[in-house]
């Protein structure tokens, strides 16, 4: 476990913003991040995971710690599943990978989603119909003040869209450090309808998919529509859908009647934001090296040498024009610090 002071985080955020960390240090084991946490107060430390979910707007007057941790492992197989468990430092779409080659079924709709595993909870990571929530068993995280380690259910975590008890009550006060899933091995259930992946299984005239035909053309769907933050700093969605109740969805339709829109099992109707914010004209939007993406509104991008303030204030002038066209506030997806 080594130190580096006044270090860059520009390759550790995908947005790729050039704030420097007080110190940083690189965690690889639950030993090492024990030890840390024994010499820093949890109000001088910052934890980093893949640096997926957040903008940077400061340089940052704390002990950075990059979790690191690597693992992948089975620990249960039954007959029509599998326990297999990932430590919090595992790339994402990594594990997604070892999931297909292994023939595990359940996570091929969540491939290419950038960040960690570590984190995939934190934010109940989602897309083309599935859910973390919808293969999650529990994940273990240490508490911070007592270094103890818990062990949260599925329950525990209260997963809500783009949601989890880790994004509220227990904000800052614990660490993700494995994840445990459980991944179908035969019988898949396959969700194709959602987005455009039947389309795409069509193009390329496949019938009968398989998990990783699925996670081909999510990929495929996924560089088509997203910049690839290795070649321009984003990360990802950085609005919710807004999800209103029906009777002020059925209040804004009167005013716009083309809105697309969900409908909720719950009664509620979801909005796509990306639809909002196209339609108020900043899709391909630029200010400066701050800007909006040119195939996909939900994105707010880095052009080069944006600040976080930059973006932070683009996003901001975005919220202001969706709120008087529409009378809907707008949420941000990242964590803004």
């Amino acid at each position: 476990m080594q130190f580096a002071q006044n270090k860059s985080l520009k390759a550790y955020n995908t947005f790729g913003i050039d704030v420097k960390a007080k110190r940083f240090v690189s965690i690889g084991s639950e030993e090492e991040l024990e030890q840390i946490l024994r010499k820093t107060y949890a109000s001088e430390l910052f934890v980093l995971g893949g640096g997926s979910n957040m903008l940077l707007t400061k340089d940052l007057d704390k002990t950075v710690a990059h979790i690191d941790l690597k693992g992948k492992q089975v620990l249960e197989t039954e007959e029509n599943s599998v326990l297999v468990s990932a430590k919090a430092g595992e790339n994402w779409h990594e594990f997604v990978l070892w999931c297909l080659e292994n023939g595990f079924g359940g996570v091929e709709n969540l491939s290419l989603i950038p960040g960690n595993v570590g984190t995939a909870p934190i934010q109940n990571i989602g897309a083309y119909g599935v859910e973390l929530k919808d293969v999650f068993v529990e994940c273990k995280a240490l508490n911070i003040q007592t270094l103890q380690t818990k062990t949260f259910s599925k329950e525990d975590c209260r997963f809500g869209y783009r949601d989890s008890v880790f994004k509220n009550e227990l904000k800052n006060q614990f660490i993700i450090t494995e994840v445990i899933f459980r991944l179908t091995t035969k019988n898949h259930q396959l969700h194709t309808s959602y987005g455009a992946i039947q389309h795409q299984l069509e193009l390329v005239r496949i019938v009968n998919p398989t998990i990783r035909d699925i996670s081909n053309a999510v990929v495929k769907i996924r560089q088509e529509k997203l910049p690839d933050p290795n070649k321009i700093g984003n990360s990802g969605s950085f609005f919710k859908n807004p999800i209103v109740p029906k009777s002020e969805f059925e209040q804004i339709q009167k005013k716009h009647p083309e809105i697309p829109f969900y409908a909720l099992p719950d009664g509620r109707v979801k909005i796509p934001a990306g639809w909002l914010i196209d339609q108020a004209g900043f899709k391909g939007f630029r200010d400066g090296d701050a800007g909006v993406h040119k195939n996909q509104a939900l994105v707010l991008v880095n052009h080069g040498n944006a600040t976080g303030t930059e973006i932070l204030s683009l996003a901001e002038k975005i919220r202001e024009k969706i709120a008087d066209s529409y009378g809907v506030m707008l949420e941000f997806e990242v964590n803004v610090f």
